[in-house]
């Protein structure tokens, strides 16, 4: 067993980070750093067995499956076979059963504190210039994401309630901390989709400490409460939140700051579902809340008229059109979901057990971080901004890059600033007001829903029925 704190250890982590990370051809060995993996290894246990799948080299192997268009473990393994085979180190068994079962021995906190250790090492070198004001900004959203259909994936992540069993999927619940002038993720947390307890506001309940202090927190109209101003408050974290249908405005009443605008008292609710009543009554009385109206007069928006809740009460500072374009700043954790969920391929996940498919998650909110890392570079390298750098680009552009880094060792240097230079010609396309009507043009192949389990229908045809 090898102690994860002794000097062979700390001697193996910088061995990896340059054989596994950087010589495979994967440019991360310069974004993941020392830091990041002692953090992660800190998390075990004692030690681990010397073998080949060590912590690391599982890390690495996973981190490439992930990134990669087929996410067979087959596929990941014969990496690390062609791997060794160039190293000049003796190939490693074809199977997958030891990958897998490395990957399973690993705990969760292994690859949970990797991601979000990179995300916070991101966000922490964010140029002022990126900031807002001067202030560091945070996109909370929340999504799903399906995942393979085993029985232990069922009764951790079920269905949704109306689906028949044997037809539909698991389904979780999943929500992330974005960092606006990076794009990073700070954190994840991950639910049934339905039940008592399981939302995407009481995962933030697990969050709230991600938010530095003097920050300021986007939220739609599903964060726009009492409880939550509150808790963020207690931080010294501001908010801008869509303001909910569910509470009533009169900008007749409170400290008139301009035409629609206004701050007003919100007293503290009388039911309380979150909290412990001794802590719910230590809670203020009420909170002074900023309430402003913004009409918005672009052809092709849903909304017309933009009412925004905030902790932001200085009008003069922050004007109510300030406010109103960095809430629309808040569709980029739209698109960054949209980039790990469909450019990664996060939305459907492929582990068959409950445990898997969080460590399936946490590495592709690794890989996200690290490929936004390599733009944050490309965008401080040539003087951009990191959100109007393309992620596909990048994505392609380092995939094409790869073959490269993997037979080029002795010009990596350059190669990498070549990749930094590319990485930053590719620009999110300026075309602001843009809207598009949501359907799609392609047609999908006729094929019939499976509307009964799969061994019934194939029972039913061993039969001579005809199955429509």
């Amino acid at each position: 067993m090898r102690s994860i704190t002794d000097g062979r250890c700390r001697s193996q982590i910088s061995f990896l980070r340059r054989q596994f990370l950087q010589d495979d051809g994967l440019p991360f060995g310069d974004v993941l750093s020392a830091a990041t993996l002692s953090r992660a290894l800190a998390t075990l246990e004692g030690g681990w067995v010397d073998r080949i799948y060590t912590p690391l080299t599982t890390l690495w192997v996973f981190l490439g499956q992930v990134l990669s268009a087929d996410h067979s473990c087959r596929a990941a393994v014969a990496r690390l076979i062609a791997h060794r085979t160039a190293q000049g180190q003796s190939r490693c068994s074809a199977e997958t059963g030891a990958y897998c079962q490395a990957r399973k021995r690993l705990p969760e906190a292994f690859f949970a504190e990797a991601a979000r250790e990179s995300g916070r090492s991101l966000d922490s070198r964010a140029k002022k210039e990126w900031l807002w004001m001067g202030r560091r900004v945070y996109i909370y959203d929340g999504s799903t994401v399906q995942m393979a259909d085993t029985p232990e994936n069922q009764a951790a992540y079920p269905q949704v309630s109306n689906q028949q069993p044997g037809i539909g999927f698991p389904i979780a619940r999943i929500a992330a901390v974005f960092s606006l002038s990076c794009g990073a993720i700070l954190d994840v947390g991950v639910c049934r989709y339905a039940g008592k307890g399981q939302s995407e506001l009481r995962l933030l309940l697990n969050m709230l400490d991600v938010f530095c202090s003097d920050s300021v927190v986007l939220g739609d109209r599903l964060m726009c409460s009492w409880n939550n101003f509150v808790l963020l408050q207690q931080r010294g974290v501001d908010a801008v939140f869509h303001f909910t249908v569910h509470r009533a405005t009169d900008f007749r009443l409170g400290e008139r700051l301009g035409p629609s605008d206004h701050v007003v008292a919100w007293p503290r609710p009388s039911s309380n579902r979150l909290f412990p009543w001794k802590q719910f009554m230590a809670m203020p009385d009420s909170i002074r809340v900023r309430e402003c109206r913004v009409r918005i007069a672009r052809p092709g928006f849903r909304s017309k008229v933009l009412v925004l809740a905030t902790t932001l009460l200085d009008a003069k500072r922050y004007p109510k059109e300030a406010l109103a374009e960095l809430y629309r700043a808040r569709w980029n954790a739209e698109l960054d979901l949209r980039s790990v969920k469909t450019t990664l391929q996060m939305d459907v996940l492929r582990c068959k057990t409950p445990e898997l498919v969080r460590k399936e998650i946490w590495t592709h909110v690794l890989a996200y971080n690290l490929i936004r890392t390599v733009m944050a570079q490309a965008a401080i390298r040539h003087g951009a901004q990191p959100r109007i750098i393309s992620f596909k680009g990048a994505v392609q552009t380092l995939e094409a890059f790869q073959p490269l880094f993997a037979a080029c060792r002795s010009c990596r240097r350059q190669l990498y600033d070549e990749l930094l230079a590319a990485v930053a010609a590719h620009r999110v396309g300026d075309r602001p007001d843009r809207y598009e009507p949501r359907h799609l043009k392609r047609r999908k192949k006729r094929y019939d829903l499976l509307t009964r389990p799969r061994h019934v229908l194939k029972s039913l045809m061993a039969k001579g029925v005809i199955v429509n």
